[in-house]
């Protein structure tokens, strides 16, 4: 709320109109409009709010205190008027006339403020002015100011550089001085010492005392170095120079051949204290003889000497413990697993002993990885070689190790525990320490013979085992043929051929020798063409193997058939036979058609594990075989190429045997036709007696050796090969009993039994899946009816289906009423028409 110019508060409608005081600092800070209107009305409208809550009470009457909101008191009459209802004469907004004086004078004020801050804005902007002019103005000053001094420095530094050149000037020259004065000094001392060793030959007891103070040692052994490789060079360059400075050079040798027995005769001495304070363990003596021998050719004498004296290459109690450890007591009985576990222990020991060494090289020699280069390279040459020649003896390729003996297997299994293991060794020693030793390289010298002939090792053993288990299966079968020797021959025989089919595990056998020769593939090749020429070849074998067994298992099973065909051809004999005869004749057919059956469920055994056998290789080559080969273009292409290459045989065999199981089959049908197919069975007498609508007993026979025969069939055979079989054996089978039923002749009941006959014969061969026959059997129930409908009848029959004319045509032949009902000419003219 504003105060007055005379102070005081505006707490009611001021009674004259007093203008208002605003203050400039009203606007500062967070300004806001809002809250100046209100500063300046507030004062005035909530009077006017309470006044006219405490004129009305809640009822809408009067309160007892008439006043008026102009503060004026309500008469009695305006009250009395006011309650009945009658407009009052009072204006409804009473401050309005205090509003307009206020809001006037507020905009006086304002009008006065921005006439202040607008003269205060100029003056403002003026000192602005001359304050900018006057930074202008030292700003300038001081640029000039800067770029002298700039100026100074450049010249200052450019003759501190030019004082610093010549202070490192003259250091260098003095450098250069003390050092050609050292030199000089050096030079005559080692020139009046190389006189002391020039004086005569074998003389060394006229040297300085230097030469012979165990306390100078060191500092001897540097000079004698240095006058040797000096008397040396010098030799050298007078050898190439005229003659006449032959005396010079004969002295020098003489200086050279002294120094030679000094050296090594310092040297001998150094390395027998060294000896000596080895066999003490006095480390510091030792570092101490080390770093004086570093000085004759670089210490490599007493780095050799040390390896060479240590007790793993120089007791041979070690290396026959090294054996025993790895071999056993009994080595020509050793198992890989045993190897295994002796190299690991063996391996282990020698990584301990280097490591122990290596903590003596570390506090002895100026060099410590040399010396651990050497040591390394010792190790893996000496002991680690040694046993390796006694582990493995790289066979013949010629003559074989028996597998009695282990056979070739036996070896390779043991040169890849050797080679894991001492890969082992390498990394292990790697991690200890080697130096600049390439101890990869190293390691793979050490099996460089045995890698070279690797991959025809591995094929001959393959090729070994291959032998060794068909040479088992081969005595297996015997035994069994010769164990069944009383039972019969064909019974046996039979026994025999069943032990003689094809086994998946056998097969699976193969892959698991192929895994394991794959797995020594991937060991023993780094490089990827070389190892997916490896697999490839290892590969080829196993599909050589699976190719030859399971065709040969075909084989066999082709050969059951062929002699189940055999002896179906002894028995089938002429009409003219007496009783006896014939029935000896039958009892041997039924024997030829019960082992015919045998032989056709053997032989879809056969192709059954055939197929398992070739799924078991093909998964195996896309999970083990083809990620080896796809680094290498056209490896893998090669391998699926020469796999189907392989068992394009085994294909091959298995068509020519279902050709021979489809013949084996319709041999059985046509003798159970024969046998069993009455004339009366479709030419019934027509005696009264309802037909017969049952199948004909031959059928009901054919359709039960079908469905016995056949399940075989439907459990080995698959996809399109099942397919292809059973459309053609359908095929087969219209056409034989086409050709079976030629031979009869039908009245009308006996087509109404044909045609029931055909209807089972349909309904079993529905169950083939092959559309074509199926048609062909429908078509067969259609001319079927040639023989049960009227003479007059028969044109109606094929007007729907005109290519079975012809077929058709020879079922009217065999009408009973054919000749009597003259259809030969009937149907002559239908045809002719048509």
């Amino acid at each position: 709320m504003k105060e007055s110019r005379d102070g005081t508060r505006n707490d009611g409608i001021p009674k004259s109109s007093s203008p208002l005081i605003l203050d400039i600092d009203d606007f500062k800070g967070d300004f806001s409009f809002d809250a100046l209107f209100g500063n300046l009305v507030n004062e005035l409208l909530p009077s006017f709010q309470e006044e006219e809550a405490d004129s009305v009470d809640g009822h809408g009457n009067l309160s007892g205190n008439d006043v008026l909101p102009n503060g004026h008191k309500r008469a009695p009459s305006d009250a009395l008027k006011f309650s009945q209802g009658l407009s009052a004469p009072a204006p409804l907004f009473p401050e309005v006339d205090a509003l307009l004086s206020l809001f006037k004078d507020s905009c006086g004020e304002l009008t006065d403020l921005r006439k202040q801050i607008d003269g205060r804005l100029y003056n403002l902007k003026k000192e602005l002015s001359i304050q900018d002019s006057k930074h202008r103005k030292t700003l300038a000053e001081l640029e000039k100011g800067v770029d002298g001094l700039f100026d100074s420095f450049a010249r200052l530094d450019s003759r501190i550089s030019s004082v610093g050149q010549t202070a490192a000037k003259i250091g260098d020259h003095l450098q250069s001085a003390d050092a050609q004065r050292v030199t000089a000094s050096q030079t005559i001392d080692l020139i009046k010492y190389l006189m002391e060793f020039n004086s005569s030959p074998g003389d060394l007891m006229e040297l300085s005392p230097l030469f012979s103070d165990d306390s100078r040692v060191a500092e001897a052994a540097s000079i004698a170095e240095k006058l040797r490789s000096f008397a040396e060079e010098d030799i050298g360059r007078q050898g190439i120079s005229d003659i006449g400075n032959a005396t010079a050079s004969r002295g020098l040798e003489v200086a050279v051949a002294n120094l030679q027995d000094y050296c090594n005769e310092l040297e001998n001495r150094l390395l027998a204290r060294f000896d000596a304070a080895s066999q003490r363990r006095e480390l510091s003596t030792m570092a101490e003889c080390a770093k004086i021998l570093s000085q004759f050719n670089r210490g490599t004498s007493a780095m050799q000497h040390y390896v060479a004296t240590r007790p793993m290459f120089i007791d041979v109690e070690v290396m026959n413990a090294d054996v025993r450890l790895v071999l056993g007591d009994q080595a020509s009985q050793a198992s890989p697993s045993n190897v295994a576990r002796g190299l690991s222990s063996l391996y282990k020991e020698i990584t301990d002993t280097v490591r122990k060494e290596a903590a003596t090289i570390t506090a002895v020699f100026p060099s410590p990885n040399y010396v651990m280069c050497i040591l390394v390279q010792r190790v893996l040459e000496q002991r680690v070689t040694a046993i390796l020649d006694k582990l493995l003896v790289k066979p013949s390729l010629v003559n074989l190790p028996s597998m009695e003996e282990g056979g070739l297997l036996l070896y390779l299994r043991m040169l890849a525990v050797a080679y894991e293991k001492t890969q082992d060794l390498a990394r292990d020693l790697r991690a200890v320490g080697c130096g600049d030793l390439d101890i990869e390289g190293v390691t793979e010298c050490l099996f460089t013979a045995h890698k070279e002939e690797y991959p025809e090792h591995e094929q001959a053993s393959l090729r070994q085992l291959y032998q060794a288990k068909m040479e088992e299966l081969r005595a297996e079968s015997q035994q069994l043929s010769e164990s069944t020797g009383s039972i019969g021959r064909s019974k046996g025989a039979s026994i025999a051929s069943s032990h003689q089919q094809i086994s998946v595990t056998v097969v699976t056998e193969f892959v698991r020798w192929n895994e394991e020769a794959i797995s020594r593939c991937t060991l023993f090749s780094s490089e990827p063409a070389t190892l997916a020429a490896n697999v490839k070849a290892v590969f080829t074998c196993l599909l050589d193997q699976v190719s030859q067994y399971i065709t040969e298992g075909l084989e066999r099973a082709r050969d059951s058939l062929t002699e189940a065909a055999a002896l179906r051809e002894r028995f089938v004999l002429g009409t003219n036979l007496s009783r006896r005869v014939a029935a000896a004749a039958a009892s041997a057919a039924e024997a030829a058609a019960a082992a015919g059956e045998s032989s056709f469920r053997s032989f879809m055994v056969a192709v059954q594990r055939c197929g398992s056998s070739v799924a078991i290789v093909q998964q195996y080559f896309a999970n083990s075989i083809s990620r080896l080969l796809l680094p290498v273009d056209g490896a893998h292409a090669a391998s699926c190429e020469e796999m189907a290459t392989a068992m394009s045989s085994a294909e091959a065999a298995a068509y020519k045997g279902l050709q021979q199981c489809i013949e084996t089959v319709m041999a059985e049908v046509e003798r159970l036709l024969s046998a069993e197919q009455k004339a009366t069975d479709y030419r019934s007498p027509d005696d009264g007696i309802a037909p017969d609508h049952r199948p004909t007993n031959a059928c009901t026979r054919v359709v039960a050796y079908l469905s016995r025969v056949l399940e075989g069939a439907f459990t080995a055979l698959e996809g399109l090969n099942k397919q292809v079989f059973l459309t053609e054996l359908g095929n087969r089978l219209h056409k034989g009993l086409l050709n079976h039923w030629q031979k009869f002749t039908f009245n009308p009941s006996g087509g109404l039994r044909l045609k029931r006959d055909i209807t089972e014969y349909g309904e079993f061969v529905r169950s083939f899946n092959a559309p074509s026959v199926d048609e062909k059997f429908e078509l067969l129930g259609i001319m079927a009816n040639v023989f049960i409908v009227a003479p007059e009848s028969l044109s109606t029959l094929f007007e729907g289906t005109p290519s079975i004319r012809k077929d058709a045509q020879r079922f009217i032949q065999l009408r009973e009423d054919y000749k009597s009902a003259k259809l030969a000419t009937r149907l002559s003219s239908l045809w002719t028409s048509s």
